[in-house]
């Protein structure tokens, strides 16, 4: 992969990136950090300040955006749950509140529709995570929540065929798609079922042979049965992503510490210094001001809000670390159209979506912090393509669209 090299370019509509031009000579030298080895694992220490130098920028461009509030129906949007796209540059959107598939072309006109609520073939009932884009551009959509089953779609969009998911008593909470093109989900146990022994969280790659185990960690803490079944909003829960050479990069959000795993075996641990927000009355009562009586008997908060929201894999190898937005920088619009708590297993990625923020800490291969990008306002990347960024973007209203932005100034890609 060729290193990061590139002269500034303007737009017009770019967001500034404190990004870089280096060399590994001039990066060792320059970065302030150490690294040393604690039984054969690699531990990065950062400091909290960048080796990215002011002026060293790339740029973003947008592209495409996708969505209208009212008008054609063909680019209305009701819960955007994940973008994917084709070898041809096509984008297919997953409309939860729809539960189809929605194709537009690389320059946003709309295709066509695939899929639709039911239970039949090619129909959905419960998708929620991101489509994935498999081998020969078969599309992948995991109905988890009902149907248990991956729906594929050929390229016409014609129905190919389902396989089972073989789930027992769990929920799935976050998906990814790996490099080979297939799902990566983590599911956790549902707690009134397992033995406390048990209580752990799994990363399993779906595919027509059954689950393969890639991670196991601790389950997240949001929910309570003991001494009082509830919710503890902001309590620690797992984030993880996908490499582009299949590695896992996986931190509990209470600390800033990212472990990368290959098949399983911690390899690397990247730390950064980080002063947590404390959760305040006035973010309690914004919460429980917009709860059923029941639900603020089973409410309780956190001390502090997650060290990190979420974590993605960038171009080039790098490591792509999310800052939390906490309710006080929310709109008054914003703070009006939270999406409900009520379903349990889907309260932290409620929060996490709720809390994203346009800046993300990024980190190269080995580690080492660079800077910030800042990305548009209330957009949450779902998909780094290569030099192209495609994710959910939300007014202040809360209406979705898809957005699709270029990183300016990346070396070319290679292909395949």
């Amino acid at each position: 992969m060729p290193r990061l090299s590139f002269a500034c370019t303007c737009s017009l509509f770019a967001f500034p990136l404190l990004a870089a031009c280096w060399s590994e000579t001039d990066a060792s030298k320059d970065w302030q950090g150490t690294i040393r080895d604690s039984a054969g694992v690699t531990i990065v220490e950062n400091r909290d300040r960048p080796l990215w130098k002011a002026g060293d920028e790339w740029t973003f461009t947008r592209l495409v955006r996708i969505g209208v509030v009212d008008g054609d129906s063909n680019y209305v949007f009701g819960d955007v749950g994940g973008v994917t796209v084709d070898s041809h540059g096509r984008i297919f959107v997953l409309d939860v509140q729809a539960q189809h598939v929605k194709v537009f072309s690389p320059e946003g006109e709309f295709e066509q529709v695939i899929g639709g609520p039911g239970e039949g073939p090619g129909e959905l009932a419960g998708a929620y995570f991101a489509p994935v884009m498999g081998l020969g551009d078969t599309l992948l959509v995991a109905d988890l929540r009902e149907n248990r089953r991956v729906n594929r779609y050929a390229p016409d969009g014609s129905s190919v065929g389902s396989y089972p998911v073989p789930f027992g008593s769990v929920w799935p909470i976050l998906s990814r798609a790996t490099p080979s093109g297939e799902i990566a989900v983590s599911v956790r146990p549902t707690p009134w079922n397992q033995p406390e022994s048990e209580k752990n969280d799994r990363i399993v790659v779906l595919s027509p042979e059954g689950t393969d185990t890639l991670l196991t960690f601790p389950s997240g803490q949001t929910l309570r049965l003991s001494p009082r079944f509830g919710v503890v909003l902001y309590s620690p829960e797992p984030m993880w992503a996908i490499t582009e050479d299949s590695k896992v990069l996986f931190g509990m959000n209470d600390q800033y510490r990212i472990g990368l795993y290959a098949s399983g075996t911690l390899e690397r641990i990247i730390q950064k210094p980080v002063e947590r927000m404390p959760i305040t009355e006035r973010d309690k009562e914004y919460h429980l001001g917009r709860a059923a009586p029941r639900g603020r008997e089973n409410t309780r908060f956190a001390e502090y809000y997650p060290a990190f929201n979420d974590i993605i894999a960038g171009p080039n190898g790098t490591i792509w670390v999310q800052h939390v937005r906490p309710v006080s920088e929310l709109s008054d619009a914003e703070r009006e159209s939270r999406p409900s708590l009520s379903i349990v297993w889907q309260i932290p990625t409620i929060l996490r979506d709720f809390h994203s923020a346009p800046d993300w800490d990024v980190f190269d291969a080995e580690g080492r912090y660079l800077g910030v990008v800042t990305v548009p306002l209330r957009l949450t990347p779902r998909l780094i393509r290569g030099d192209k960024i495609y994710g959910r973007w939300r007014d202040d209203l809360g209406v979705h669209y898809v957005m699709v932005l270029k990183i300016e100034g990346l070396p070319p890609f290679e292909e395949g």
